[in-house]
């Protein structure tokens, strides 16, 4: 492999595991987001492809159980609909005394927003197949 591309690989890849390493305690996907990393850093360092199936059993198993009932659908679909409404709110400085208003941080709500009702469905697709 080019060492260039292996560096863009190990790079990109280290910047998922560290940002999924953080959403594991704070909400969002990060058993995803470091599954996402680990496949990229094992292209580009070899040794690294031995994590990568335990974390992939394991973000299956919170795939499956984060779509396992309605009422977790229906959570977490009012979840990222609230992310959207509050990106929205912080965008437009609708309510004036809301720190670090703008849309700044008014898009990275709303992307979150959109990031998880995506993952929703993507969970929702793999694990209800007809």
């Amino acid at each position: 492999m080019h060492p260039a591309k292996r560096l863009v690989l190990g790079v990109v890849g280290g910047l998922l595991l560290l940002v999924g390493l953080a959403l594991l305690v704070l909400p969002g996907p990060g058993m995803l987001l470091v599954l996402a990393g680990l496949v990229l850093l094992s292209r580009a360092v070899p040794a690294v492809a031995r994590f990568e199936e335990p974390v992939r059993v394991r973000a299956m198993q919170g795939v499956e159980a984060s779509v396992a009932s309605p009422w977790r659908i229906a959570g977490t679909a009012l979840a990222g609909l609230a992310l959207i409404g509050a990106g929205v709110v912080w965008g437009a400085r609708l309510v004036p005394r809301l720190p670090f208003g703008g849309w700044s941080t008014g898009s990275s709500l709303i992307l979150s927003g959109l990031v998880l009702l995506g993952l929703l469905a993507w969970s929702y697709r793999r694990t209800h197949r007809a």
